[in-house]
Protein backbone atom coordinates (compact mmCIF):
# COMPACT_ATOMS: atom_id res chain seq x y z
CA UNK A 1 0.00 0.00 0.00
CA UNK A 2 2.87 2.23 0.18
CA UNK A 3 3.01 2.84 -3.64
CA UNK A 4 -0.24 5.09 -2.68
CA UNK A 5 1.63 7.90 -1.73
CA UNK A 6 3.76 7.74 -4.51
CA UNK A 7 1.13 7.72 -6.94
CA UNK A 8 -1.04 10.37 -5.09
CA UNK A 9 2.17 12.67 -5.43
CA UNK A 10 2.74 11.79 -8.94
CA UNK A 11 -0.60 12.33 -9.85
CA UNK A 12 -1.03 15.53 -7.77
CA UNK A 13 -3.77 13.86 -6.69
CA UNK A 14 -3.71 16.14 -3.09
CA UNK A 15 -2.81 19.82 -1.90
CA UNK A 16 -2.04 20.87 1.10
CA UNK A 17 -4.85 21.85 3.00
CA UNK A 18 -7.88 20.08 1.23
CA UNK A 19 -10.49 18.56 2.61
CA UNK A 20 -10.55 14.86 1.21
CA UNK A 21 -14.11 13.27 1.31
CA UNK A 22 -13.50 9.22 1.21
CA UNK A 23 -16.62 7.74 -0.30
CA UNK A 24 -17.16 4.88 2.17
CA UNK A 25 -19.68 2.16 2.00
CA UNK A 26 -18.46 -0.24 4.48
CA UNK A 27 -16.75 -2.66 2.22
CA UNK A 28 -13.41 -3.69 2.38
CA UNK A 29 -11.67 -1.45 -0.31
CA UNK A 30 -13.33 1.95 0.88
CA UNK A 31 -12.60 0.80 5.01
CA UNK A 32 -9.37 0.27 3.64
CA UNK A 33 -8.90 3.75 1.84
CA UNK A 34 -10.45 5.71 4.73
CA UNK A 35 -7.96 3.70 7.30
CA UNK A 36 -4.89 4.58 4.55
CA UNK A 37 -5.47 8.21 4.13
CA UNK A 38 -6.71 8.92 7.83
CA UNK A 39 -3.30 7.62 9.13
CA UNK A 40 -1.30 9.28 6.68
CA UNK A 41 -2.91 12.61 6.78
CA UNK A 42 -0.18 14.49 8.64
CA UNK A 43 2.09 12.91 5.95
CA UNK A 44 -0.45 13.97 2.90
CA UNK A 45 -1.13 17.46 4.79
CA UNK A 46 -5.09 17.26 4.21
CA UNK A 47 -8.06 16.88 6.48
CA UNK A 48 -9.73 13.01 5.90
CA UNK A 49 -13.98 12.81 6.24
CA UNK A 50 -16.06 10.15 5.60
CA UNK A 51 -18.76 10.03 3.07
CA UNK A 52 -21.26 7.18 3.20
CA UNK A 53 -24.73 7.16 1.46
CA UNK A 54 -27.57 4.37 1.90
CA UNK A 55 -28.98 4.04 -1.59
CA UNK A 56 -32.07 2.49 0.09
CA UNK A 57 -31.71 -0.66 -2.51
CA UNK A 58 -30.49 -3.55 -0.08
CA UNK A 59 -31.88 -4.91 3.12
CA UNK A 60 -28.94 -4.31 5.31
CA UNK A 61 -27.89 -0.89 3.60
CA UNK A 62 -29.07 1.17 6.72
CA UNK A 63 -27.33 -1.50 8.76
CA UNK A 64 -23.64 -0.78 6.90
CA UNK A 65 -24.55 2.87 6.94
CA UNK A 66 -24.60 2.52 10.92
CA UNK A 67 -21.33 0.43 10.80
CA UNK A 68 -19.91 2.94 8.95
CA UNK A 69 -20.44 5.88 11.64
CA UNK A 70 -19.69 3.62 14.54
CA UNK A 71 -16.24 2.78 12.72
CA UNK A 72 -15.38 6.76 12.17
CA UNK A 73 -17.40 7.65 16.23
CA UNK A 74 -14.83 5.38 17.22
CA UNK A 75 -11.44 6.25 15.69
CA UNK A 76 -12.62 9.96 15.70
CA UNK A 77 -13.13 10.83 11.58
CA UNK A 78 -15.04 13.66 10.92
CA UNK A 79 -18.23 11.79 8.34
CA UNK A 80 -21.31 12.62 6.47
CA UNK A 81 -24.07 9.96 6.26
CA UNK A 82 -26.57 10.62 3.21
CA UNK A 83 -29.35 8.76 2.42
CA UNK A 84 -31.16 8.48 -1.23
CA UNK A 85 -33.87 6.83 -2.99
CA UNK A 86 -31.86 5.16 -5.66
CA UNK A 87 -35.08 3.08 -7.22
CA UNK A 88 -37.22 5.77 -7.23
CA UNK A 89 -34.39 7.65 -9.27
CA UNK A 90 -33.93 5.14 -11.83
CA UNK A 91 -37.32 4.68 -12.19
CA UNK A 92 -38.50 8.39 -12.75
CA UNK A 93 -35.10 8.95 -14.77
CA UNK A 94 -35.84 5.82 -16.85
CA UNK A 95 -32.23 4.34 -15.65
CA UNK A 96 -30.81 1.34 -14.88
CA UNK A 97 -30.97 0.51 -10.85
CA UNK A 98 -27.04 0.40 -11.15
CA UNK A 99 -26.89 4.14 -13.38
CA UNK A 100 -29.79 5.48 -10.69
CA UNK A 101 -27.77 5.07 -8.35
CA UNK A 102 -24.72 6.25 -9.68
CA UNK A 103 -26.38 9.51 -10.13
CA UNK A 104 -28.13 9.98 -7.03
CA UNK A 105 -24.26 9.49 -5.39
CA UNK A 106 -22.84 11.72 -7.68
CA UNK A 107 -25.50 14.45 -6.96
CA UNK A 108 -24.48 14.07 -3.54
CA UNK A 109 -21.08 14.42 -3.76
CA UNK A 110 -21.39 17.70 -6.16
CA UNK A 111 -23.74 19.26 -3.39
CA UNK A 112 -20.72 18.67 -0.93
CA UNK A 113 -18.02 19.95 -3.04
CA UNK A 114 -20.47 23.03 -4.32
CA UNK A 115 -21.07 23.71 -0.57
CA UNK A 116 -17.51 23.43 0.40
CA UNK A 117 -17.58 21.05 2.45
CA UNK A 118 -14.82 18.96 0.87
CA UNK A 119 -12.42 19.92 -1.64
CA UNK A 120 -12.01 16.34 -3.52
CA UNK A 121 -13.54 12.85 -3.20
CA UNK A 122 -11.56 10.12 -2.53
CA UNK A 123 -13.06 6.49 -4.61
CA UNK A 124 -11.60 3.56 -3.40
CA UNK A 125 -11.57 2.00 -6.85
CA UNK A 126 -8.19 -0.65 -7.33
CA UNK A 127 -6.09 -2.18 -10.35
CA UNK A 128 -8.61 -4.96 -10.35
CA UNK A 129 -11.73 -2.54 -10.76
CA UNK A 130 -9.69 -0.66 -13.60
CA UNK A 131 -8.99 -3.55 -15.61
CA UNK A 132 -12.94 -4.59 -14.94
CA UNK A 133 -14.22 -1.38 -15.68
CA UNK A 134 -11.73 -1.26 -19.52
CA UNK A 135 -13.11 -4.98 -20.09
CA UNK A 136 -16.90 -3.52 -19.46
CA UNK A 137 -16.44 -1.08 -22.06
CA UNK A 138 -14.77 -2.95 -24.98
CA UNK A 139 -18.16 -5.54 -24.69
CA UNK A 140 -19.97 -2.23 -24.54
CA UNK A 141 -18.48 -0.72 -27.56
CA UNK A 142 -16.81 1.56 -26.69
CA UNK A 143 -13.88 3.71 -28.52
CA UNK A 144 -9.98 5.11 -26.76
CA UNK A 145 -12.10 7.08 -24.98
CA UNK A 146 -13.62 4.51 -22.84
CA UNK A 147 -10.84 2.21 -23.42
CA UNK A 148 -8.84 4.08 -21.45
CA UNK A 149 -10.09 3.47 -18.22
CA UNK A 150 -10.63 5.35 -15.08
CA UNK A 151 -8.34 8.49 -14.97
CA UNK A 152 -6.39 9.17 -11.58
CA UNK A 153 -8.10 12.46 -11.46
CA UNK A 154 -11.46 13.47 -12.83
CA UNK A 155 -12.68 17.08 -13.29
CA UNK A 156 -10.18 17.88 -10.78
CA UNK A 157 -12.39 16.71 -7.67
CA UNK A 158 -12.83 12.92 -7.83
CA UNK A 159 -9.56 10.87 -7.12
CA UNK A 160 -8.57 7.38 -7.10
CA UNK A 161 -5.67 6.71 -5.13
CA UNK A 162 -5.66 2.99 -4.95
CA UNK A 163 -5.74 2.68 -8.66
CA UNK A 164 -2.48 1.04 -9.18
CA UNK A 165 -3.35 -1.21 -6.26
CA UNK A 166 -4.15 -5.28 -6.40
CA UNK A 167 -6.73 -6.57 -4.82
CA UNK A 168 -4.63 -9.19 -3.09
CA UNK A 169 -2.69 -5.96 -1.85
CA UNK A 170 -5.58 -4.54 -0.01
CA UNK A 171 -6.53 -7.54 1.29
CA UNK A 172 -3.19 -7.78 3.12
CA UNK A 173 -3.89 -4.06 4.12
CA UNK A 174 -7.04 -5.14 6.23
CA UNK A 175 -5.96 -8.02 7.67
CA UNK A 176 -2.65 -6.07 8.93
CA UNK A 177 -4.18 -3.47 11.11
CA UNK A 178 -7.18 -5.60 11.73
CA UNK A 179 -9.62 -3.18 9.76
CA UNK A 180 -13.55 -4.28 9.98
CA UNK A 181 -15.44 -3.97 6.96
CA UNK A 182 -19.42 -4.88 5.94
CA UNK A 183 -20.01 -7.34 2.80
CA UNK A 184 -22.31 -5.88 0.44
CA UNK A 185 -24.65 -8.77 -0.53
CA UNK A 186 -25.62 -8.07 -4.14
CA UNK A 187 -21.98 -8.43 -5.32
CA UNK A 188 -22.43 -11.77 -5.44
CA UNK A 189 -25.70 -10.77 -7.85
CA UNK A 190 -24.27 -11.86 -11.52
CA UNK A 191 -26.87 -10.22 -12.59
CA UNK A 192 -25.65 -6.71 -12.26
CA UNK A 193 -23.41 -6.29 -15.95
CA UNK A 194 -20.33 -5.06 -13.81
CA UNK A 195 -20.91 -7.89 -11.36
CA UNK A 196 -20.98 -9.98 -13.70
CA UNK A 197 -17.63 -9.28 -15.45
CA UNK A 198 -16.27 -9.31 -11.79
CA UNK A 199 -17.45 -12.68 -10.72
CA UNK A 200 -17.94 -15.01 -13.95
CA UNK A 201 -15.76 -13.33 -16.59
CA UNK A 202 -12.47 -12.17 -14.94
CA UNK A 203 -12.10 -15.59 -12.87
CA UNK A 204 -12.10 -17.31 -16.15
CA UNK A 205 -9.64 -15.12 -17.81
CA UNK A 206 -7.13 -15.06 -14.59
CA UNK A 207 -6.89 -18.77 -14.96
CA UNK A 208 -5.55 -19.03 -18.13
CA UNK A 209 -3.63 -15.55 -18.45
CA UNK A 210 -2.38 -14.59 -15.05
CA UNK A 211 -1.39 -11.28 -16.17
CA UNK A 212 -4.86 -10.12 -17.50
CA UNK A 213 -5.47 -7.15 -15.22
CA UNK A 214 -2.20 -5.51 -15.75
CA UNK A 215 -1.80 -6.11 -19.24
CA UNK A 216 -5.58 -4.41 -20.00
CA UNK A 217 -3.94 -1.53 -17.60
CA UNK A 218 -1.27 -1.36 -19.58
CA UNK A 219 -3.48 -1.14 -22.91
CA UNK A 220 -5.56 1.00 -21.54
CA UNK A 221 -2.74 3.21 -20.50
CA UNK A 222 -1.61 3.36 -24.55
CA UNK A 223 -5.16 4.34 -25.31
CA UNK A 224 -4.82 7.60 -22.74
CA UNK A 225 -1.96 8.82 -24.20
CA UNK A 226 -3.68 8.04 -28.13
CA UNK A 227 -6.56 9.86 -26.76
CA UNK A 228 -5.06 12.56 -25.36
CA UNK A 229 -3.13 13.57 -28.06
CA UNK A 230 -6.31 13.42 -30.48
CA UNK A 231 -8.26 15.39 -28.54
CA UNK A 232 -5.69 18.10 -28.48
CA UNK A 233 -6.20 18.78 -32.12
CA UNK A 234 -9.64 19.00 -31.69
CA UNK A 235 -11.25 22.55 -32.10
CA UNK A 236 -14.75 22.66 -29.77
CA UNK A 237 -14.92 26.64 -30.46
CA UNK A 238 -18.15 26.00 -32.51
CA UNK A 239 -20.36 24.00 -29.55
CA UNK A 240 -22.19 26.38 -27.72
CA UNK A 241 -23.53 25.11 -24.13
CA UNK A 242 -26.41 26.96 -22.26
CA UNK A 243 -27.67 25.97 -19.30
CA UNK A 244 -28.99 21.96 -20.19
CA UNK A 245 -28.36 22.88 -23.50
CA UNK A 246 -25.86 22.08 -26.47
CA UNK A 247 -26.22 22.89 -30.01
CA UNK A 248 -23.40 21.50 -32.59
CA UNK A 249 -23.18 23.12 -35.82
CA UNK A 250 -23.47 20.72 -38.54
CA UNK A 251 -20.33 21.38 -39.97
CA UNK A 252 -19.02 18.94 -37.23
CA UNK A 253 -20.38 16.16 -39.07
CA UNK A 254 -18.09 16.72 -42.19
CA UNK A 255 -15.09 15.79 -40.01
CA UNK A 256 -13.27 12.22 -40.01
CA UNK A 257 -15.35 10.33 -37.76
CA UNK A 258 -12.47 10.12 -34.97
CA UNK A 259 -13.33 13.55 -34.66
CA UNK A 260 -16.73 14.20 -34.92
CA UNK A 261 -17.13 11.25 -32.46
CA UNK A 262 -14.56 12.79 -30.09
CA UNK A 263 -17.07 16.52 -30.07
CA UNK A 264 -20.16 13.76 -29.61
CA UNK A 265 -18.81 12.37 -26.78
CA UNK A 266 -17.46 15.58 -24.90
CA UNK A 267 -21.00 17.29 -25.25
CA UNK A 268 -22.71 13.88 -24.59
CA UNK A 269 -20.18 13.80 -21.18
CA UNK A 270 -21.79 16.49 -19.64
CA UNK A 271 -25.45 14.74 -19.21
CA UNK A 272 -24.43 10.87 -18.87
CA UNK A 273 -20.61 10.62 -18.80
CA UNK A 274 -20.85 7.00 -17.70
CA UNK A 275 -23.44 5.24 -20.10
CA UNK A 276 -22.36 6.48 -23.50
CA UNK A 277 -22.00 3.92 -25.83
CA UNK A 278 -21.01 3.88 -29.61
CA UNK A 279 -24.20 3.03 -30.51
CA UNK A 280 -25.26 5.97 -29.28
CA UNK A 281 -22.77 8.01 -30.64
CA UNK A 282 -23.29 6.29 -33.98
CA UNK A 283 -27.43 6.76 -33.80
CA UNK A 284 -26.57 10.42 -33.56
CA UNK A 285 -24.46 10.70 -36.77
CA UNK A 286 -26.73 8.38 -38.97
CA UNK A 287 -29.47 10.82 -37.46
CA UNK A 288 -27.54 14.25 -38.30
CA UNK A 289 -27.04 12.69 -42.07
CA UNK A 290 -30.49 11.68 -42.88
CA UNK A 291 -32.52 13.58 -40.88
CA UNK A 292 -34.81 16.27 -41.19
CA UNK A 293 -35.01 19.76 -39.74
CA UNK A 294 -37.40 19.48 -36.92
CA UNK A 295 -37.03 16.19 -36.54
CA UNK A 296 -35.97 14.72 -33.03
CA UNK A 297 -34.62 11.49 -31.43
CA UNK A 298 -34.52 10.13 -27.99
CA UNK A 299 -31.70 8.91 -26.19
CA UNK A 300 -32.11 6.67 -23.09
CA UNK A 301 -30.41 9.14 -20.21
CA UNK A 302 -33.19 11.66 -20.34
CA UNK A 303 -32.35 13.57 -23.60
CA UNK A 304 -33.17 14.33 -27.38
CA UNK A 305 -31.30 15.36 -29.64
CA UNK A 306 -32.93 17.82 -32.19
CA UNK A 307 -31.78 18.63 -35.85
CA UNK A 308 -32.61 22.38 -35.77
CA UNK A 309 -31.69 24.07 -39.15
CA UNK A 310 -27.81 24.08 -39.07
CA UNK A 311 -27.28 23.01 -35.56
CA UNK A 312 -27.49 19.52 -33.77
CA UNK A 313 -28.93 20.73 -30.26
CA UNK A 314 -28.69 18.28 -27.60
CA UNK A 315 -31.16 18.98 -24.79
CA UNK A 316 -33.01 17.04 -22.26
CA UNK A 317 -36.62 16.22 -22.40
CA UNK A 318 -38.96 19.45 -22.64
CA UNK A 319 -40.63 19.69 -19.04
CA UNK A 320 -44.06 21.00 -19.58
CA UNK A 321 -44.42 24.44 -19.05
CA UNK A 322 -47.69 26.15 -17.19
CA UNK A 323 -50.10 27.83 -19.82
CA UNK A 324 -50.23 30.81 -17.45
CA UNK A 325 -50.44 34.81 -18.12
CA UNK A 326 -48.77 37.70 -16.60
CA UNK A 327 -49.56 41.53 -17.71
CA UNK A 328 -47.47 43.60 -19.06
CA UNK A 329 -45.50 45.39 -16.06
CA UNK A 330 -42.08 47.89 -15.62
CA UNK A 331 -39.88 46.25 -14.01
CA UNK A 332 -38.58 42.05 -13.40
CA UNK A 333 -40.96 39.26 -15.01
CA UNK A 334 -39.82 36.30 -14.87
CA UNK A 335 -41.38 33.14 -17.09
CA UNK A 336 -40.75 29.49 -16.52
CA UNK A 337 -39.44 28.03 -19.43
CA UNK A 338 -37.93 31.18 -20.76
CA UNK A 339 -35.90 33.69 -18.42
CA UNK A 340 -36.33 37.17 -17.52
CA UNK A 341 -37.79 39.97 -19.16
CA UNK A 342 -37.06 43.62 -18.04
CA UNK A 343 -39.23 46.37 -18.54
CA UNK A 344 -38.24 50.04 -17.95
CA UNK A 345 -39.54 53.54 -19.23
CA UNK A 346 -37.57 56.01 -21.01
CA UNK A 347 -37.79 58.93 -22.85
CA UNK A 348 -34.85 58.65 -25.07
CA UNK A 349 -34.27 56.28 -28.37
CA UNK A 350 -30.70 55.81 -28.48
CA UNK A 351 -30.35 52.41 -30.82
CA UNK A 352 -31.74 48.87 -30.08
CA UNK A 353 -28.60 46.95 -28.01
CA UNK A 354 -28.75 42.59 -28.83
CA UNK A 355 -31.41 40.72 -26.66
CA UNK A 356 -33.74 44.52 -26.47
CA UNK A 357 -36.62 45.49 -28.09
CA UNK A 358 -37.56 48.98 -27.65
CA UNK A 359 -41.78 50.14 -28.39
CA UNK A 360 -44.31 53.15 -28.25
CA UNK A 361 -45.52 52.86 -24.92
CA UNK A 362 -48.64 54.67 -25.96
CA UNK A 363 -49.02 51.73 -28.15
CA UNK A 364 -49.36 48.93 -25.80
CA UNK A 365 -52.77 48.11 -25.27
CA UNK A 366 -53.64 48.32 -21.76
CA UNK A 367 -54.94 44.53 -21.52
CA UNK A 368 -52.03 43.10 -23.35
CA UNK A 369 -50.25 39.89 -21.40
CA UNK A 370 -47.61 37.52 -21.61
CA UNK A 371 -48.42 34.38 -22.99
CA UNK A 372 -47.14 31.56 -24.84
CA UNK A 373 -48.13 31.17 -28.15
CA UNK A 374 -51.87 29.79 -29.69
CA UNK A 375 -52.96 28.25 -32.43
CA UNK A 376 -54.92 30.89 -34.04
CA UNK A 377 -52.14 33.61 -33.07
CA UNK A 378 -51.46 36.29 -36.07
CA UNK A 379 -48.63 38.67 -36.12
CA UNK A 380 -47.30 41.83 -38.01
CA UNK A 381 -43.88 42.11 -38.34
CA UNK A 382 -41.88 45.42 -37.91
CA UNK A 383 -41.57 46.61 -41.37
CA UNK A 384 -44.40 45.44 -42.78
CA UNK A 385 -48.13 46.17 -43.22
CA UNK A 386 -49.82 42.70 -42.97
CA UNK A 387 -50.48 40.48 -40.05
CA UNK A 388 -49.39 36.39 -41.07
CA UNK A 389 -49.72 33.22 -38.53
CA UNK A 390 -47.57 33.47 -36.18
CA UNK A 391 -46.53 29.92 -36.26
CA UNK A 392 -44.87 30.76 -40.25
CA UNK A 393 -43.59 33.90 -38.76
CA UNK A 394 -41.35 31.90 -36.29
CA UNK A 395 -41.01 29.01 -39.08
CA UNK A 396 -39.79 31.51 -41.84
CA UNK A 397 -37.30 33.03 -39.02
CA UNK A 398 -36.04 29.53 -38.60
CA UNK A 399 -37.22 29.31 -34.85
CA UNK A 400 -36.46 25.50 -34.20
CA UNK A 401 -39.81 23.15 -33.45
CA UNK A 402 -38.08 22.68 -30.04
CA UNK A 403 -38.59 26.41 -28.34
CA UNK A 404 -41.47 28.05 -30.30
CA UNK A 405 -43.89 26.71 -27.37
CA UNK A 406 -41.97 27.85 -24.78
CA UNK A 407 -41.19 31.74 -26.28
CA UNK A 408 -43.69 34.17 -24.26
CA UNK A 409 -45.89 36.15 -26.59
CA UNK A 410 -47.39 39.94 -26.09
CA UNK A 411 -50.70 39.38 -26.90
CA UNK A 412 -54.37 40.52 -26.42
CA UNK A 413 -56.76 37.64 -27.24
CA UNK A 414 -55.00 36.11 -30.81
CA UNK A 415 -53.08 39.64 -32.22
CA UNK A 416 -49.33 39.32 -30.88
CA UNK A 417 -47.81 42.27 -30.23
CA UNK A 418 -44.52 40.89 -29.27
CA UNK A 419 -42.67 37.84 -29.93
CA UNK A 420 -39.96 38.02 -27.53
CA UNK A 421 -36.34 38.25 -28.08
CA UNK A 422 -37.31 38.09 -31.66
CA UNK A 423 -39.23 40.67 -33.06
CA UNK A 424 -41.55 43.34 -32.62
CA UNK A 425 -44.95 44.02 -33.83
CA UNK A 426 -45.33 46.82 -36.51
CA UNK A 427 -48.12 47.74 -34.53
CA UNK A 428 -46.06 48.66 -31.89
CA UNK A 429 -42.79 50.90 -33.79
CA UNK A 430 -41.49 54.06 -32.19
CA UNK A 431 -41.77 57.00 -35.06
CA UNK A 432 -41.25 60.60 -34.86
CA UNK A 433 -44.25 60.97 -32.78
CA UNK A 434 -43.01 58.76 -29.99
CA UNK A 435 -42.81 60.57 -26.62
CA UNK A 436 -42.82 57.60 -24.10
CA UNK A 437 -40.88 54.22 -24.43
CA UNK A 438 -40.09 50.93 -23.17
CA UNK A 439 -36.99 49.47 -23.30
CA UNK A 440 -37.58 45.44 -22.77
CA UNK A 441 -34.54 43.43 -22.27
CA UNK A 442 -34.43 40.01 -22.22
CA UNK A 443 -32.34 37.17 -20.62
CA UNK A 444 -32.80 33.63 -21.60
CA UNK A 445 -32.59 30.71 -19.55
CA UNK A 446 -32.99 28.48 -22.95
CA UNK A 447 -30.70 28.05 -26.16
Amino acid sequence: MDRILDYIKANKLIKQGEIIGVATSGGRDSMALLHFLNENKELLECQVIAINIDHCIREHSAADSAFVMDYCKENNIKAYTFKVDAVKLSRDEKLSIEAGARNARYNTFEALIKKGLVDKIALAHHLYDQAETILLNLLRGCGLAGAKGMEPMRENKYIRPMLTVPREEIMSYIDEYAIPFVEDETNADSTYSRNYIRNVIMPTIRKRFKSVDKNLVHFADICAEDDKYINSQIEMGGVAKLGDVTRIPMYYFSYQPSVTNRVLLKALSAYASQDIESKHVNMICEFARDGQNGDSIDLPFGIKVHKEYEYLTIAPLNKKVETTTQEFKKGKNYIEGFGTIRIVSSKVFNGVKPHQHVVDANKVPANAVWRFKEDKDMFTPFGRNSAQKLKDFLADKKIPQRLRGNIPVLAVDNVVYIVADIEISDLLKVDENSTNLYKINYEKDIL
